[in-house]
């Protein structure tokens, strides 16, 4: 399993804008549909790789109590479906509804969104406060697929914690790890 971290976009960059389909309600999800009234959580994930596999419990736990709380919570896969038929809109369906997720699973086809917001890995975090403005990008926490750090969302919950009492997150934010993003092959 090869392990990629994330780039780490500068904070305070604005929320690239996006309207992508959503795999469960067949409709169109733009990053406005995403937006709570307290701030954005953009999540890059897939449904093959191991590290998502590892932090589904949490980020699940993550999407349900901070929705309810104001935050807009969406997943967008990105991966190339034609190498990695498992990350196309037929599977992540079926993965969201046998799940039960209450957020949006959104299918970057064209890859530009996952370019936009310089997202490298799978999980991807980037946090958003009510202005748009990024202020967390990273890890979920420690915990990784065989490692003996327990599932927490320590790290992910505190920003979004701080988001929702109207501070800026730590500034000392560690990079996810991941597998990389499965680009398309560049057209000869």
């Amino acid at each position: 399993m090869a392990e990629t971290l994330s780039t780490m976009l500068p904070l305070g960059t604005t929320m690239p804008t996006f309207a992508l389909r959503d795999t469960v309600s067949d409709r169109t999800f733009s990053d406005r549909d995403a937006a709570g009234a307290k701030g954005t959580l953009v999540m890059f994930i897939c449904n093959h790789c191991p590290f998502v596999k590892h932090v589904l419990p949490e980020i699940e736990k993550v999407a349900t109590e901070y929705g309810a709380k104001g935050i807009g919570v969406v997943a967008i896969s990105s991966n190339d479906p034609v190498a990695y038929p498992q990350d196309g809109p037929g599977p992540m369906k079926q993965l969201a509804t046998e799940r039960k997720w209450a957020f949006a699973y959104l299918f970057d086809d064209t890859q530009s969104v996952a370019a936009a917001f310089h997202a490298a890995c799978t999980p991807d975090f980037f946090a958003f406060d009510a202005n748009r403005k990024l202020v967390y990008r990273g890890r979920l926490d420690e915990s990784r697929p065989g490692s003996t750090a327990p599932l927490t969302g320590r790290e992910l919950r505190a920003a979004l914690d701080a988001i929702l009492a109207g501070r800026e997150p730590a500034p000392d934010q560690k990079p996810s790890i991941g597998c990389n993003i499965k680009w398309k092959p560049s057209p000869a």
